[in-house]
């Protein structure tokens, strides 16, 4: 069987050669049989017809051109590597440029590896581009490899599978009337927003920035356009580095590679570098040996965004798994609504806890499909002793209801002076000796609350780690915990000077190892029927939880601009990021958690409105979240308002499966103002969002992009009351609906006679 085969970049063969004929001239087998009319090999190029994409790699200069159907394109792209020593080595600068088929069998499935080797000439290493193609899938999959010419060793920490510069009269361009590059923070801590246009523009009118993990270009309008990002998690953060002119979508930088590490910069806007990077204190760490690869990069070939999404969704959970939830998944209560730190500030710890036991227990459908969990929230769970948490969990026992346990793995909350001669927590070490440190080998004060009280970051190796929090985990299991949600995970990824274990060199590989380490031992110790959700987090790795938090704490007003509250936490900023964010559901976990709703109001911010309040638990809806409350229900316009909502028998139904919907018009730019469509065909439901507070909001939409029968006749019904509210023709082709100023709707479409 024909195995490895390669070609020269010169020859005197101008004819194309292509697979089909390998096939039949050396009985190759079936995997790469059924490419054959995707792959073609040239004498001085292989291209790659795949979906909607054309790829031409150059076998004379090393670079390789994409062009999708609708007009976007990057052109002239490299591959390339820093090497600590040595300087950056690009794919370009090598004389001879050759190519190999292989079979590949993996993870991934069945296909073909395209390995572009680029060599000759004083250079300590080649370069390997490999674009690898599998059957029944929709995209490709590109890596690089760095390869030692003579076995001598190699060390790097910036590897780039795609790299475009004007150096190498490289560019891109966004097809369509309205180019956008989605942006994505690299965790979603502080409020930071997924942007869907780029930074401010500069006197030139170009936009730069980075997006971390993935990200897409596409026209807003059709939804045109590709994904692109990293399915690996294990060593690398993927960085996207990007310049352009968002007003003619054409770009000259478009640089993909492991081994980006950004600090905060407090002058800067939030999600506009201040704390949307990796929050690191030192460089990112780097690969050695005498082969270095970068990260495997998913690249969407259907020119279809949201298709790209599930797919680069889909890729990572074939590549690293994800977790499975069998039944329902938990309604629960958090303590965190009502009192930040809870028991410090005295506010309901612990009685109060026993009355809103009490009255979730009189919520029939609330408590329909399961135990409902109350989750007791906190930075630091020693405030509560196993006895005051377990007299709690017996009651909620007593009651049904089983209750949940808060851990932060890789963060520890003291002042800042304890690093003196401090412990660290339910160990025998000093906490010195187990933090984080920066550039110049001092603690990386992670969290900081002003100069004295803050979060250390702590060493996920280190062996005080483990023995943390297996300390946590067996007082989750002592009170009888079913629910655990883990917190400040961001800590855990930074890059560091030290470490314990010297084999894990890099923030992303010890935090991979860390997490992997927690999901054991809760196996361990719990069993494997913990319902585990991450807050704060990096978004990958994923595969350790049920469920995340697409956004910071949501305090649930409508808007980050309304009078009272704060800047940060509205519903409209939760829902605009998390409309990109809706293919991660069934795919990185099998929930999401768009965190609690709220009945009065949060803390001590101002009281919401009942119309809020359902605007904000259509948000969670949309987004597939599971259901959480954070409200005080010894408050009596809390308790009426959750007989209204959280037992109303459709909301809880839909929270007992629920499912991401489609969007079919989702945020865009940053304006509060924000407008969102959202549709599931197999629910039947459809919904439409307004945080325009001044404005009403009217829509249409047609019966063929809604796939519904022709010549059926629907009924419109609110989704909570199931009132008639609009009813389809059997010839209407189009219906429209509208909703208030800062307003929402949710409509079922029933067929009928």
């Amino acid at each position: 069987m024909l195995k490895n085969i390669n070609s020269p970049a010169k020859g005197v063969l101008r004819r194309r050669i292509n697979i089909q004929k390998w096939v039949a001239m050396a009985a190759l087998a079936m995997p790469l049989n059924a490419l054959a009319q995707e792959i073609h090999t040239y004498d001085d190029s292989v291209v790659v017809n795949r979906g909607s994409l054309h790829l031409k790699a150059d076998l004379k200069t090393g670079k390789t051109n994409y062009t999708w159907g609708n007009g976007t394109s990057i052109n002239n792209a490299i591959i390339s590597a820093d090497l600590v020593g040595t300087g950056r080595i690009n794919s370009s600068d090598f004389p001879l440029h050759s190519y190999k088929l292989s079979e590949l069998n993996d993870k991934l499935g069945k296909g073909a590896l395209i390995t572009i080797n680029h060599t000759g000439g004083d250079k300590p290493c080649t370069l390997q581009q490999r674009i690898a193609v599998y059957n029944g899938r929709k995209e490709l999959f590109i890596d690089t490899k760095v390869i030692s010419t003579k076995g001598a060793r190699l060390e790097s920490r910036d590897i780039s599978p795609i790299a475009v510069s004007p150096k190498q009269n490289g560019s891109f361009k966004v097809g369509g009337s309205a180019p956008r590059i989605l942006d994505v923070p690299f965790d979603n801590d502080s409020w930071v927003n997924i942007l869907t246009q780029a930074p401010p523009a500069d006197a030139n009118g170009t936009t730069a920035g980075i997006s971390y993990e993935f990200a897409s270009l596409y026209d807003y309008k059709s939804q045109k356009g590709f994904v692109l990002g990293s399915i690996k998690h294990d060593f690398w953060k993927t960085g996207i580095a990007y310049r352009f002119k968002g007003s003619t979508g054409e770009g000259d930088s478009l640089y993909v590679f492991g081994g980006v590490a950004t600090a905060d910069v407090p002058k800067l806007e939030r999600s506009h570098g201040g704390q949307d990077g990796t929050h690191d204190h030192a460089l990112h760490g780097t690969m050695v040996g005498s082969e270095l690869s970068s990260p495997t990069i998913y690249l969407g070939c259907t020119g279809d965004m949201l298709a790209d999404f599930k797919g680069f969704g889909k890729a990572n959970e074939d590549q690293n798994g994800k977790l499975e939830w069998k039944g329902p998944p938990p309604f629960y209560w958090n303590s965190f609504g009502v009192e930040g730190v809870l028991g410090y500030e005295k506010v309901m710890f612990p009685p109060g806890v026993k009355q809103i036991t009490d009255f979730i227990g009189g919520l029939k459908n609330f408590n329909a499909y399961g135990k409902p969990v109350l989750s007791i929230d906190s930075h630091d769970q020693n405030i509560y002793t196993v006895d005051k948490l377990a007299e709690l969990g017996k009651y909620a026992e007593s009651k049904g209801q089983q209750i949940g346990f808060y851990c932060s793995l890789f963060a520890q909350w003291s002042w800042a002076n304890a690093i003196v001669n401090g412990k660290f927590a339910q160990t025998d070490y000093y906490l010195r000796d187990v933090v984080l440190t920066d550039k110049d080998h001092k603690p990386i004060f992670y969290k900081g609350e002003g100069d004295s009280f803050g979060a250390y970051a702590l060493d996920p190796t280190h062996p005080a780690v483990r023995e943390n929090i297996i300390a946590q985990l067996k007082k989750a299991k002592a009170i009888g915990a079913k629910f655990i949600k883990i917190d400040f995970l961001s800590a855990g990824s930074l890059e560091s000077t030290t470490r314990y274990d010297t084999t894990v060199r890099t923030g992303m590989q010890a935090y991979d190892r860390g997490l992997k380490m927690f999901k054991t031992l809760a196996d361990s110790i719990m069993g494997k029927d913990i319902f585990i959700t991450m807050a704060i987090s990096p978004t990958f790795p994923n595969q350790y939880a049920h469920a995340r938090f697409i956004s910071t704490d949501v305090y649930s007003h409508l808007r980050d601009d309304q009078k009272g509250f704060p800047s940060w936490g509205s519903t409209e900023a939760s829902l605009a990021s998390a409309s990109h964010m809706g293919w991660a559901q069934g795919t990185l976990w099998p929930y999401t958690n768009m965190d609690v709703a709220i009945m009065k109001k949060f803390q001590k911010n101002p009281e919401l409105n009942e119309q809020e309040i359902k605007v904000r638990l259509y948000a969670m809806m949309v987004m597939g979240s599971i259901l959480g409350d954070g409200s005080d229900f010894r408050d009596k316009t809390a308790a009426v308002r959750a007989q209204k909502f959280l037992n109303n028998k459709y909301i809880c139904d839909f929270f007992s499966k629920p499912e991401a919907f489609t969007p079919l018009k989702f945020a865009d730019g940053e304006t509060f103002d924000q407008q969102m469509d959202f549709y599931h065909e197999k629910k039947g439901l459809l919904a439409i969002f307004n945080f325009d507070t001044k404005q009403g909001y009217k829509t249409s939409f047609n019966r063929n992009t809604l796939h519904l029968k022709q010549g059926q006749r629907y009924e419109l019904r609110d989704f909570m009351t199931n009132a008639v509210i609009k009813t389809i023709a059997a010839n209407d082709e189009h219906f429209e609906l509208q909703t208030n100023a800062a307003d929402a709707l949710m409509v079922k479409l029933v067929p009928v006679k």
